[in-house]
């Protein structure tokens, strides 16, 4: 299964950590998200002492249609870094309608400002989790690639095998199957499971199960919480699957 290491990581962290978990439920790119911290990181550094008192003219600039996009992203950061509750409600508001471009943005700093606000005001600390494919509530969003272990198109039982056990499976672990797509010799699945679910072993139990009807899926499983794979990439990885 590709991102063993990465998966086993995830999930000793979640298990070590005391803590309560706050999921980014918007679908950002990580390439965005990285450049987001980068930025507001830096800029924290650079604000002034009493930035917490300029938040109305901040917010004022935020809906006026003259301000720059370029200047709205520094006041998206600004906002989301202050320990005010009104920066929170400006955010809040302002994630509703964003400028188009500055959508992902936007739900960034209203989930950094939101997690700050939590852990000022509480005894129990906060930590944002964010991933490119996001998540719902306590629960995170996960993309899986099955292949036909022969190569061959999937037989109807098979089809039918493979929404039966997955599905049985997440309702038991109190997951969500959000789509199910099955090809002629692969099947795509986006699905939400619980922080705290072992996904690797989740997913190798499923396809144990389903194998038990005639091995049909592949070991081969790619699964990751970063983005859905395109054609071309599904492509690539069927082509070297062959050729193992």
């Amino acid at each position: 299964m590709r991102q063993r290491d990465n998966f086993e990581n995830f999930n000793r962290f979640l298990s070590n950590t005391d803590a309560e978990f706050r999921v980014l439920e918007h679908q950002v790119p990580v390439e965005t998200q990285m450049e987001y911290f980068i930025y507001t990181n830096r800029l924290r550094s650079l604000l002034p002492d009493d930035a917490d008192t300029a938040i109305e003219q901040l917010a004022f600039a935020l809906h006026d249609s003259a301000t720059s996009l370029n200047m709205k992203r520094t006041i998206l950061s600004t906002l989301a870094v202050t320990k005010e509750a009104k920066a929170y409600r400006i955010l809040q508001g302002y994630v509703q309608e964003p400028d188009a471009d500055l959508k992902d943005w936007a739900h960034m700093a209203f989930m950094e400002c939101r997690v700050r606000l939590e852990s000022e005001f509480s005894d129990e600390r906060q930590i944002y989790i964010s991933t490119g494919l996001g998540g719902k509530g306590n629960r995170l969003r996960f993309y899986i690639l099955l292949l036909s272990s022969s190569g061959d198109h999937f037989l109807d039982y098979q089809r039918q095998t493979i929404e039966r056990e997955f599905a049985y499976a997440l309702h038991k672990y109190d997951g969500e199957i959000e789509e199910l797509t099955i090809k002629n010799n692969y099947a795509e699945l986006v699905f939400l499971a619980p922080i705290h679910t072992d996904v690797k072993r989740f997913i190798e139990n499923v396809v144990s199960e389903c194998n038990q009807y005639g091995d049909f899926i592949s070991n081969t499983v790619t699964v990751t919480n970063v983005k859905k794979l395109t054609e071309n990439e599904i492509a690539q990885i069927i082509k070297k699957h062959e050729n193992i």
